[in-house]
């Protein structure tokens, strides 16, 4: 990143990385604070809402030209069929030997049963769209679209979920989460499995506080949406949402 920034300064061109993930994303945006670069630079992932973005670095005057594309896959399953769910797809692209970085989000429109969007760079998409024929066991038919061609996506539904915790302890407040021991907690923390907002957790007893995304690895990510105050029993309320 670093590199991709001196660059882009010393000859005023537009430089692209691939796509990162959210804890990637802010270690970029430290990189780009070594190296001095404080604006000219954004991240996209193709769609608003995307998780899996790449940096631009676009300097005053370059002539950017944005690398993302859009593969739409269309199922041709019978119907009734049990249709492909989001690892079958990043399976089935992974087996092109596709490199991550390569990939973007895949989407599942949940008003288009049957139909995903894959965002990839532009040379990934022709790669999908000449070689993915299908996924899983189930055919499928790939158009390579602009991101002018992209739909509005419906917005997912989150369920908000409410407990008391003992302590704004990430051991206590992860515990809630997951609905699991306190011990339990302080061993996927140990095991290097929990991160706080995309940067490792080093300590069970870190405190959390009010928009906390929590990770833990193999059991999902959960957002800390509002700390109302206490319970009757002077236990402290949180709010959350489950990714």
């Amino acid at each position: 990143i670093e590199d991709l920034a001196r660059t882009a300064q010393s000859r005023g061109i537009a430089r692209y990385s691939g796509f990162l993930s959210d804890r990637e994303q802010e270690l970029a945006r430290a990189a780009l604070g070594r190296a001095g670069l404080e604006e000219g630079f954004r991240f996209d992932g193709g769609w608003p809402e995307a998780e899996r973005r790449i940096l631009c670095l676009e300097p005053e005057y370059s002539c950017p030209e944005n690398p993302i594309c859009c593969v739409q896959l269309q199922c041709r399953a019978q119907a009734g069929a049990v249709l492909p769910a989001h690892k079958d797809y990043l399976g089935s692209l992974m087996g092109l030997e596709l490199r991550r970085e390569a990939l973007g989000d895949i989407v599942l429109p949940a008003d288009t049963p049957g139909t995903a969007y894959v965002f990839a760079l532009e040379t990934a998409g022709e790669l999908i769209c000449r070689e993915l024929l299908q996924v899983g066991r189930t055919e499928v038919t790939t158009t390579l679209l602009s991101l002018d061609e992209v739909p509005e996506f419906p917005q997912a539904e989150r369920k908000t979920q409410t407990a008391t915790v003992s302590s704004l302890r990430l051991d206590a407040v992860l515990a809630a989460m997951l609905h699991c021991s306190r011990g339990q907690a302080c061993e996927w923390i140990a095991a290097g499995r929990v991160e706080i907002n995309h940067l490792p957790a080093e300590s069970a007893h870190a405190p959390v506080y009010e928009g906390d995304v929590f990770t833990v690895r193999g059991k999902g990510r959960f957002g800390l949406t509002a700390l109302p105050g206490k319970s009757k029993k002077d236990r402290s309320i949180i709010e959350f949402f489950q990714y």
